[in-house]
């Protein structure tokens, strides 16, 4: 059964990925034979341009992990990738046409289950591409699914974004997923590090939000996190730092039914807000 593609935010652009594969939950088998040996192209370069960069930007823990993705020359196969990752932390990759809606989403999170967009950048795209495509989402995200702590913490994520759907909280709950699976900062031994995956799968940011002084960098507490706005389209301006994931997984322990309605009464504060 065909599904809709999902739209976020404003694009003039029609959603890319053949949505007609997939199913009702919005997965679909990767199509490996469509790659082509230029699509391969575009992975190796990238990979080889990313993963350079990250001794010194990037957390140990996903720098550890990024080898249990496999092939760095070709996009790798997802089967292949299950056959790690299933056994470290019960979680799998699965395929999907693109961007889809929150409830899909969640669901697919809080069964363990990462969705990975099958389709990748053109080689004009190589330097930026609006959506996630299948460098973004398996070289940015699948590796830290391997830590154990993290990995708990996605499922989580999940399991309290269905609970927020039916309290009307989604775009609060997403600024906290923003701010961290996406674009988060921990402090190691060696000092700042990125571990979201826009941070790491961007040449342009991975530098920007570890070193750059002009963007602020603030300690993650969860009303401040869930009351700031973000940028799709350009680095942030505000990063938040965490200690480590066992302290993100403790945090997030509670129930957010109660930060819901206090922040309801608050206003939100724009990307660029300044304090804590």
């Amino acid at each position: 059964m065909a599904v809709e593609p999902v739209v976020y935010g404003t694009s003039e652009r029609p959603p890319r990925g053949d949505y007609a594969r997939a199913g009702a939950d919005y997965t679909c088998p990767q199509d490996y034979a469509r790659y082509t040996e230029q699509d391969h192209d575009t992975y190796r370069r990238l990979y080889a341009r990313q993963s350079a960069l990250l001794p010194g930007l990037a957390s140990e823990a996903f720098i550890a992990a990024l080898p249990s993705l496999g092939a760095e020359d070709r996009i790798p196969r997802f089967e292949d990738i299950n056959t790690r990752l299933k056994p470290a932390t019960g979680w799998e990759i699965v395929g999907v046409p693109g961007l889809i809606p929150e409830v899909p989403f969640f669901t697919l999170l809080a069964n363990r289950k990462f969705p990975v967009t099958d389709w990748i950048r053109t080689p004009e795209e190589f330097d930026y591409i609006v959506e996630p495509d299948i460098f973004h989402d398996l070289f940015g995200h699948v590796p830290l699914l391997f830590n154990p702590v993290f990995a708990d913490y996605v499922q989580r994520y999940g399991q309290g974004g269905l609970k927020a759907d039916h309290l009307g909280a989604c775009e609060m709950l997403s600024r906290l997923y923003w701010y961290t699976i996406e674009f988060g900062l921990i402090r190691e031994a060696g000092g700042l590090r990125a571990y979201g995956a826009g941070i790491l799968s961007s040449s342009g940011e991975l530098p920007y939000a570890v070193q750059s002084p002009d963007p602020q960098r603030l300690p993650l507490q969860l009303e401040r996190t869930m009351r700031t706005r973000y940028k799709i389209d350009s680095f942030q301006e505000t990063y938040f730092v965490i200690d480590s994931f066992q302290d993100l997984f403790d945090m997030t322990a509670a129930d957010f039914a109660p930060v819901y309605e206090r922040l309801r009464g608050l206003p939100e504060l724009a990307a660029n807000a300044s304090g804590n």
